[in-house]
């Protein structure tokens, strides 16, 4: 019977952890200036993440992990529709480290996914937007601020996801 109370108590913990949360307060956050990489090694400033006054979302993921890529892979199912009704881009940018940043491509490549990849080699972005485990999305609305941020995923989050940026989409 203790056990049972302890597992419940660390679920209910990791789920306060891991909860949904929208941003609040009138001055929002916008995303640091760091520079990471593109796919084929060129400088990128993520300062210049943005969709033309339209919805984005930033996935920070590695290939290790396989929450993000249960994650990415559900947006990647609804993502065409997406993009069609609400005008969203998303940035996935990878976490992996030196090591393992070569896989990345060929991995993308082969899950076919139509998203914007990025490498944090050094995890300097991750750092800057205070992010201690992946997967960590951020939403942000069309003028570049931060409008909700999660960690975390469970089978259906992209749902919720869809519905904010729809909503950001009818703000514009």
């Amino acid at each position: 019977m203790k056990k049972l109370i302890l597992i419940a108590a660390a679920l209910m913990i990791s789920a306060t952890l891991w909860a949904q949360e929208p941003v609040q307060g009138k001055n929002l956050a916008k995303l640091p200036s760091v520079t990471i990489q593109t796919l084929d090694g060129q400088p990128f400033n993520t300062q210049d993440i943005q969709n033309d006054g339209k919805p984005v979302i930033v996935s920070l993921w590695a290939t290790w992990c396989r929450p993000c890529i249960a994650e990415l892979m559900a947006i990647a199912d609804e993502y065409e529709d997406w993009v069609e009704e609400t005008g969203v881009k998303l940035y996935a940018v990878s976490i992996d480290d030196a090591k393992t940043s070569s896989r990345v491509a060929p991995f993308v490549n082969g899950k076919g996914w139509d998203y914007t990849v990025l490498l944090d080699v050094n995890s300097d972005f991750k750092r800057a937007m205070n992010v201690n485990d992946v997967p960590f999305m951020c939403i942000l609305n069309g003028k570049g601020e931060i409008v909700w941020q999660h960690t975390s995923y469970a089978p259906g989050s992209e749902e919720e996801v869809y519905e904010i940026i729809k909503q950001l989409s009818k703000e514009q």
